[in-house]
């Protein structure tokens, strides 16, 4: 019986999260904290700098729910509907392995469940969509995110199916989390933050292609540079990334590093770009997740402006969407990404929430039909 499997059976919470050799493991919690409006500011000011015998459990791993992360730079959210799932939680682990891959199969797995509903309509979202679009012609907005969520009843052997997304579609900043009464299965592709020493970066992705027998990376390169929409898309969400590093960055030091590069997926190609800066003295933990959080490529810009729009327009809570996973070291650096192409399993439901841009030139089914391409290869998983 291998690691994963005794974690599984003993019920154990555990955290898997991908790494440069393959997956770090995360396990034996002494601390779980669990987020709110109220102790939010004093968690992250309660993370100071070890100088000296750091270990490497020195940390604390999880996440920030959508919700928190707009009352952290003081947005309030109006009534929504909710499943009352935490704002956000972090664990101190005591154990900290690498696992070179995700050896984990349930042969007694009996997956149920039922058909996914999604909670717009085509005819739902023209009508939002046409909304927004107003919004960008009067200039409250130059881009924002639609979200639809698609929801399920069952019951799921959730890292099982870590497990196979893990073989069919595994993303950079892939993570799995298993409680005792959640988890979330991520194939996230984007990085909002990596912190180290006083270096950190983003790597926006701003574009989306669905793949076909006849595309290749270079192809889609070639289709995303004479592409007026996406390359407009790409260039505002990569300004508001530069922007928001640039407030806690030395002035001058923030560069593009490597500018609109194609990421490969199994459904799609990413449109990319890997911005850098250097840290200003005394910036502190709190200062950098309120500067960089929300991920701006997946609200739109300007970004208070747009969440507003967005917030007031939305009647379902996002839970984990577009929040943020990641670490924390004792030692200040950290990483994060962007919850996207990930499903919370909560209270027998499956729920998978997915986005696409809207801009002066875009077109409602086009982008209606982007935000199944995104969701495929986690719907597969129930197949």
């Amino acid at each position: 019986m291998n690691i994963l499997e005794n974690l599984s059976r003993s019920e154990q919470p555990f955290i898997l999260y991908r790494s440069n050799i393959g997956f770090k493991l995360y396990s034996q919690f002494s601390k779980k904290i669990i987020l709110n409006e109220k102790n939010i500011k004093s968690f992250l000011n309660s993370i100071k700098k070890k100088k000296s015998n750091f270990k490497e459990t020195d940390l604390f791993v999880g996440f920030f729910g959508y919700e928190i992360l707009n009352n952290l730079i003081g947005i309030k959210l109006p009534k929504q509907k909710s499943i009352n799932f935490p704002k956000g939680i972090f664990y101190k682990p005591e154990k900290v392995q690498n696992l070179k891959d995700i050896n984990y199969k349930n042969e007694k797995r009996q997956k149920t469940y039922t058909k996914f509903k999604i909670n717009l309509s085509l005819n739902n979202y023209i009508k939002i969509f046409e909304k927004f679009k107003k919004k960008i012609k009067s200039g409250d907005t130059y881009q924002i995110k639609i979200c639809t969520k698609y929801k399920n009843k069952s019951i799921i052997d959730p890292l099982d199916l870590f497990s196979k997304l893990c073989k069919t579609n595994l993303a950079p900043e892939s993570f799995f989390i298993k409680d005792k009464d959640y988890s979330i299965i991520s194939c996230s592709p984007e990085n909002l933050i990596d912190r180290r020493g006083n270096f950190i970066s983003t790597k926006p992705i701003a574009g989306t292609l669905k793949k076909n027998k006849k595309l290749n990376k270079s192809k889609a390169l070639k289709y995303f540079r004479k592409n007026i929409k996406e390359t407009k898309e790409h260039n505002m969400i990569v300004d508001m990334e530069r922007n928001d590093l640039s407030r806690i960055c030395v002035p001058g030091t923030v560069k593009i590093k490597k500018e609109k590069k194609i990421e490969e997926y199994k459904d799609l190609f990413h449109y990319v770009t890997l911005i850098a800066g250097r840290l200003r003295k005394n910036i502190k933990i709190i200062d950098i997740i309120k500067s960089m959080m929300p991920g701006g490529s997946v609200i739109g810009c300007p970004k208070i402006s747009t969440l507003n729009l967005l917030n007031n327009q939305e009647r379902e809570n996002r839970n984990i969407y577009t929040g943020s996973f990641g670490f924390i070291k004792f030692n200040g650096d950290m990483r994060f990404n962007i919850i996207i192409r990930s499903l919370l399993y909560y209270k027998s439901i499956s729920e998978i929430s997915v986005a696409s841009g809207v801009v002066v030139d875009s077109k409602p089914k086009n982008e209606f039909n982007e935000n199944f391409i995104k969701a495929k290869a986690l719907l597969d998983l129930f197949k």
